[in-house]
């Protein structure tokens, strides 16, 4: 049983930045936290994730420009995007899954970004 609760989109120029965040509370520990996002007449899609140790992943799209860290006191994980495309514009769901391999989402954020 998981409970996500996420914020910082909104609507922001070419060229700049937001930071989201989501906090989780868990019944059992978690492994890793992510973001996936979702554009309008598309699949979800993975933007990058963080285990338990720190080690991330990124899709290709959003290297060097999004960073994902997390707060294991607080369960809390945060995507820094910057140089924010038009391309980035799409809903954005947290996500976590616990060391039993059960995944739990949060309810998306929408991120726009205007040219």
């Amino acid at each position: 049983q998981v409970e996500l609760v996420e914020s910082g989109g909104g609507l922001v120029q070419a060229g700049g930045s937001l930071r989201l965040s989501c906090a989780a509370s868990s019944m059992f520990a978690i492994n890793y936290m992510g973001w996936y996002r979702q554009a309008p007449g598309k699949q979800r899609e993975l933007v990058a994730t963080i285990n338990s140790r720190g080690r991330t992943n990124y899709a290709d799209s959003v290297k060097g420009r999004f960073t994902i860290s997390r707060d294991n006191p607080k369960d809390t994980v945060y995507l820094q995007m910057s140089s924010l495309k038009v391309e980035d514009t799409a809903v954005y769901y947290c996500y976590v899954e616990n060391v039993y391999g059960r995944e739990s989402w949060g309810q998306g954020t929408q991120v726009t970004v205007s040219s």
